[in-house]
């Protein structure tokens, strides 16, 4: 299975998911531990891939995306944005708009 295929599969069988730098609790850049810190306060459940672990990650989802930063999140398969894009749309509350259907 080749790396695009891989991220295919991880975006597609999770409802949100985040790729960053670390984990969630142990974010590894202030971009990833922001973003993360945007999805708890929105009370929503999501997978996370630690790019960090994979150099092929890494770089497959800049390619997968066509989006040169990391990190990068999806919700339902649908590229969402990065740090700067999720914070505007916390900000202005559409971000809980799109996660709704998400929500638990």
């Amino acid at each position: 299975m080749s790396v695009q295929e891989r991220l295919k599969e991880v975006i597609q069988s999770n409802e949100v998911v985040l790729f960053m730098k670390g984990s969630p609790d142990f974010p590894q850049c202030g971009f990833s531990g922001r973003t993360a810190q945007i999805l708890k306060a929105c009370d929503v459940k999501f997978a996370s891939v630690d790019v960090l672990a994979d150099d092929a990650v890494r770089n497959g989802i800049k390619e997968y995306s066509n989006w040169p930063t990391v990190p990068q999140l999806y919700v339902r398969g649908e590229f969402i944005g990065g740090c700067d894009i999720m914070t505007e749309l916390y900000e202005s509350n559409e971000l809980k708009k799109i996660l709704q259907p998400a929500q638990s």
